[in-house]
This record gives structure tokens, sequence and C-alpha cells, in this order.
């Protein structure tokens, strides 16, 4: 039985963080092995953030939809300075 598209989506955007989390162990680990040094670590770490920040917010983004009545799959991606620009 297939899935609905919004389901498929959803586990695409959690898949994809979870795979941006073993990035970032994997980085901590090489830095602690001295396979990279700490500048290669925190740019890459940067930008694996900045891309994290970016699917968490679609993911709220297609929920809030969803429990809204709208269409998830109307949910976009925003840009670095966006998501970056939201406090807690």
């Amino acid at each position: 039985m297939d899935q609905p598209d919004d389901t498929k989506a959803e586990q695409a955007i959690l898949s994809r963080i979870k795979a941006m989390v073993a990035d970032e162990k994997a980085l901590r680990e090489q830095l602690t092995d001295g396979s990279i040094d700490v500048a290669t670590e925190q740019a890459r770490l940067g930008a694996l953030e900045r891309e994290l920040d970016q699917c968490w917010d679609l993911l709220r983004q297609r929920r809030a939809k969803g429990e809204a009545g709208e269409d998830p799959g109307q949910a976009t991606v925003r840009s670095e300075i966006t998501v970056e620009g939201y406090t807690s």
C-alpha cells in the first residue's frame, strides 16, 4: 500500500535530518582523530547546521499547514537568512 505524498515528503525530510546529524557526529570524530583541522570542521559544521535549520523549518511549516487544513506541499524552503534570523 502506497503512502500519501505528504507522509513520503515528511519522511524524506526526516531522513535528510538524520543523515546530517550523522555527518555532524562524523565531523567531530574526524576532528578528534586528527583527520581534519578545526577550521575545516567549523566551516563544514556551520553549513550543516544552517541546512539542518532549514529542514526543521520546512518540517514545521508542513505540519502547521496540515493542522490548519492547508496543503503541506505548499511549504517552501526558506532562505538561510530568514531561518537564521528566528529567535527562540
